[in-house]
């Protein structure tokens, strides 16, 4: 029997996951049978406003024709190999990412927290080998989030209330400093430094976006000390930001720089680009990944960041996003509305995001909080005004009614 053919209720379908999955997911109550641009769509055929995006991954919009269209022909000629033969998707991805970001070198990974498990990688083998065996310490921000595995949930600066919790002891050689704090940076950071490793805007974190001096200063902070300067950007990369990468707003550029998420499209794809200089570190078996740059992934990826450029993605969530937070503040008990491009978030002055939440999933609008007080929006990026103006109609009478 085919996968298509198989008919499941709710109710069997809940079971089975019950049955035999591991649960680590708040569920919500509906299957996500198909999906299209701005909509998935349930086992009854109802809409729902996609303001999630695939938490940033489906920019170009849920089932782009173009990106669905690259991974059919792709799997009809390989589907995967080992990374020792060259193959054309690998090596006409990695031109047009490394031309478009302004970057030498890149190595693919699967994920997000993976690409931050190799620039991690990369920044201390590159200190270890030029400065010596104790330059690796690398100072991350507090309220950052960088990913699940050890090295990247060592580097997420939450000890006491996030990810680490439960998992304890974390690798050492990491220390945090306040976002937004150029001065506590400094202060952070000691002879063994090898680099600093923040997100452009801190997403998990409260969607708190870096500030122009804060972000130029750590720069220029870096160059003085022969520290490198690390750029998570698996969730801002690709257009999210308004700008292709979120480091372009600062007129910066990092040593090393992280994507995944919108890089592919909904195939899973990460990696990171770095200067020639520091990719060196990453020498013949240094590093390696069974499914990094696998075939499919990279032709998806290639039809994806095509889309993101063709369209101008990245002037649309601009323009959007400065729309859709402008009507966000005049939302009831709004203490601020946060964010870059579409990446949004709205802090209120009580405890009910988590509400606001499920209220909106009632109506069939697809949002994610944070805590107990701010709600984020990180929908597709071809979203229009009418999108703006029905998500925004929709938490108004939700907040409304919880707060009466």
């Amino acid at each position: 029997m085919k996968l298509r053919d198989v008919k499941l209720s709710k109710r069997e379908l809940k079971d089975l996951v019950s049955t035999y999955m591991i649960e680590t997911y708040e569920r919500f109550d509906f299957i996500a049978e198909t999906a299209k641009d701005m909509y998935l769509y349930d086992e009854n055929g109802e809409g729902y406003l996609d303001f999630y995006g695939g938490i940033a991954v489906n920019s170009a919009g849920n089932c782009n024709e173009k990106v669905v269209e690259a991974v059919k022909e792709q799997v009809e000629d390989i589907m995967h190999t080992f990374n020792y033969p060259y193959t054309i998707p690998q090596a006409v991805l990695a031109k047009l990412i490394c031309d478009t970001i302004g970057m030498d070198k890149i190595f693919y990974q699967n994920t997000g927290t993976e690409s931050n498990e190799a620039m991690i990688k990369m920044a201390r083998k590159y200190g270890v080998e030029k400065y010596g065996p104790n330059r690796f310490n690398i100072v991350t921000a507090r309220n950052g989030f960088h990913g699940r595995t050890y090295g990247s949930m060592s580097a997420t600066g939450q000890p006491d209330n996030g990810c680490q919790i439960g998992f304890k002891p974390m690798i050492s050689g990491f220390s945090y400093a306040d976002f937004n704090d150029l001065q506590s940076f400094k202060d952070a950071c000691t002879e063994n430094t090898i680099a600093i490793m923040i997100e452009p805007l801190q997403g998990e974190g409260g969607v708190h976006p870096a500030t122009q001096e804060f972000m130029r200063g750590i720069r220029a902070f870096c160059d003085e000390k022969g520290m490198l300067l690390l750029l998570d950007e698996v969730q801002t990369g690709w257009c999210r930001t308004g700008k292709i990468m979120a480091y372009m707003d600062y007129e910066i550029k990092p040593d090393i720089v992280s994507m995944a998420k919108a890089m592919g499209g909904g195939m899973p794809i990460g990696a990171i680009c770095a200067t020639k200089e520091v990719a060196k570190a990453f020498n013949l078996g240094a590093h390696g990944s069974t499914y990094g740059g696998n075939a499919v992934c990279c032709a998806a990826s290639y039809a994806q960041i095509n889309e993101l450029l063709d369209r101008d993605l990245a002037g649309n969530a601009e323009k959007m996003g400065k729309y859709f937070a402008g009507k966000l503040k005049e939302l009831p008990h709004v203490v601020e509305v946060r964010g870059k491009g579409l990446l949004i978030g709205v802090e209120f002055d009580q405890n009910i995001a988590a509400q606001v939440k499920h209220d909106c999933l009632d109506k069939k609008l697809l949002i994610t909080s944070i805590g107990g007080t701010i709600i984020r929006m990180i929908p597709p990026l071809i979203l229009d005004e009418k999108d703006c103006d029905k998500a925004f109609d929709i938490i108004r009478e939700v907040v409304e009614k919880i707060t009466a």
